[in-house]
């Protein structure tokens, strides 16, 4: 009977404590709904941030076009190509202003959620960034025909032939000219750089330019297409919600109706002026406060809209892919699996153009209708030569970019201009010196080139931690196999704050400077510091899966209490099933 008895009282004390916690987890739901409040107001805090930076652009009134106006961007563009008679120390220095028309579209495209974009805009927007791609690099062309016409007045003394280098934070230019067509001048390399290429004899013997354009931006990769789930899960949402919205102004604008046909009523039935009067305020007094009402309710299903549409867009960026957007052939780089890092390589040979003659103090000088050619090496055609080998692949020295990283060697890859895509094949003799940071290979044929790295190199972290600062700033600390990587994280901007390689301090050009999330994520990934996994990372590495909306509840949870709590990762959440989350919590 004690036992029973014993056992009856634990139950009681049980159910007590089962009823106090209860009442208390209805308490926290109820804050819980009050913080993320939030999220729909940051949502409207950064569309007017988006609206104040077109303001602020019309403002400055600096002669450049807003990319995002269609008629202003089209003028520039109309305009730009009617000038034919540029330098290109005059391209070079006008691509500052169209790369950044180009950055501004990318960032617009990313930064802007889907469901606030439509599809003429992304189709203009994309459009806009292709046009303006296409156009930079035929400039360069133009203004390399236009130097090579006068290659017989710049040439060298010493060799006879012509050499011009041109250096800028955003491209680096290589041009040499054979002018001698001497045979046993067989390597061609450019004065206080090590920069190299090993020609054949048909090569050193013809009239022709070797030209080495670094772009240190990437406008050969094609744009990657949006995610049509993305567009589509969001608009659904967003009709969903606007349907409520309109269906509640309409219940409101009957009330309101009805309200008012009632009061009319009331107030005919009255016979004195005074009393009439009196009455008549009370209708507009009662007018104003349910018209009032209407505002609130309106404004509130107008944030449910949001904050339903904000909700939807963040569970599908960490939704995984159910397949892999394309399947890649032989040779073939799939760029879910690699990055292109350290800009592109263009390399071309073209054939010499008739040069400028002076003539009676005039300078005289053919211009070809066709323009700058082309050199095809090897030609389409090789009956007519008689060694079988008289066309061996090229060697070819390049510099690295400074700042960026690679954890392994480099692999070298090709575009493929009839594919459009980067491929490996033709590629022989890979040689990367990294203290140095020179690379040599030999090439069959020329064409852009540029370097690959595993995009998931940094995948799966080995340890993270998110430690708060002060009000409304963290520090987000990522290590990795080989590098761990600090970013101070302050309202809605963020900054590299330090980063080691091999457990050595790495000097970065991004430390010190803030920007905005998707800025330092595009600038970490062109470093080769990409920390973060996309929608097809799981085909190629193996992850820990959660069901995305746990995962996406977990992480507005630790935003919300990222100011006040330290959080880490935990071994245990390796271990648990699909439908929890798992972190360590420190309060500092």
């Amino acid at each position: 009977m004690e036992r029973l008895e014993r056992q009856r009282i634990e139950r009681e004390k049980w159910h007590q404590l089962e009823a106090k916690d209860l009442e208390r987890r209805n308490e926290e739901l109820e804050e819980l709904y009050l913080l993320e409040e939030c999220f729909p107001e940051a949502e409207k805090l950064k569309r007017d941030t988006r609206l104040l930076s077109q303001w602020n652009h019309y403002i400055q009134c600096d002669g450049s076009p807003d990319p995002s106006v269609s008629p202003e961007i089209n003028t520039f563009i109309s305009l730009w190509k009617e000038e034919t008679n540029e330098t290109l120390e005059e391209v070079i220095a006008k691509s500052k202003l169209v790369l950044n028309l180009i950055e501004k579209l990318r960032l617009l495209l990313l930064q802007t959620p889907s469901y606030d974009l439509e599809d003429k805009t992304i189709i203009q927007y994309r459009g806009s960034i292709l046009e303006l791609q296409e156009l930079l690099h035929l400039k360069f062309n133009v203004a390399t025909e236009r130097l090579l016409r006068q290659a017989s007045t710049l040439a060298d003394l010493d060799s006879g032939n012509m050499e011009k280098v041109i250096q800028d934070e955003n491209v680096t230019l290589y041009v040499w000219a054979n002018l001698k067509k001497n045979p046993r001048y067989r390597s061609v390399r450019f004065s206080e750089t090590q920069i190299r290429f090993e020609i054949p004899r048909i090569l050193a013997t013809s009239g022709i330019a070797i030209r080495l354009l670094h772009t240190h931006y990437d406008h050969a990769t094609p744009l990657r297409p949006v995610s049509a789930s993305l567009q589509g899960h969001t608009a659904t949402v967003t009709h969903f919600v606007k349907d409520e919205v309109q269906k509640g102004e309409a219940e409101i604008s009957k009330e309101l109706q009805e309200e008012y046909k009632q009061q009319e009523c009331e107030s005919v039935s009255v016979c004195e002026e005074e009393t009439k009067v009196e009455e008549q305020g009370d209708i507009e007094v009662q007018m104003s406060f349910v018209q009032e009402e209407s505002e609130a309710t309106k404004c509130k299903l107008e944030m449910k809209l949001l904050s339903e549409a904000v909700f939807a867009a963040q569970l599908l960026l960490i939704e995984n892919a159910n397949e892999k957007p394309c399947f890649c052939e032989d040779n073939e780089v799939d760029l879910c699996q690699f990055t292109t890092l350290g800009g592109v390589y263009h390399l071309d040979i073209f054939e010499l153009p008739p040069q400028c003659k002076p003539m009676k103090g005039w300078m005289i000088v053919e211009i070809l209708k066709e323009g700058l050619q082309k050199y095809i090496y090897p030609p389409e055609s090789t009956e007519d030569f008689e060694t079988e080998n008289a066309f061996p692949p090229i060697e070819v020295t390049l510099e690295v970019q400074e700042n960026v990283i690679f954890f392994e060697d480099p692999m070298v890859a090709r575009w493929d201009a009839e594919g459009k895509h980067w491929q490996t094949d033709g590629i022989s003799n890979v040689l990367y010196q990294s203290e140095e940071r020179l690379i040599t290979f030999s090439l069959e044929t020329f064409g852009p080139v540029t370097l690959i790295q595993d995009t998931h190199i940094n995948m799966p972290f080995q340890s993270w931690e998110l430690r708060p600062l002060d009000v409304n700033k963290v520090l987000l600390t990522v290590t990795t196999v080989f590098t761990e990587i600090q970013i101070q994280i302050k309202e809605n901007l963020c900054m590299l704050a330090s980063v080691k390689v091999d457990n050595k301090k790495h000097s970065s050009t991004l430390e010190g400077r803030w920007m905005t999330p998707i800025s330092l994520i595009l600038a970490l990934k062109e470093t080769g510091l990409n920390i973060f996994p996309t929608g097809h990372s799981h085909f190629y590495v193996v992850i820990n899966h959660k069901e995305p909306l746990v995962e996406i509840k977990a992480y507005r949870q630790l935003a919300l209490l990222s100011s006040a709590f330290a959080f880490g990762w935990s071994k245990w959440n390796v271990e648990c099933s699909s439908k929890k989350v798992i972190v360590k919590n420190v309060t500092p």
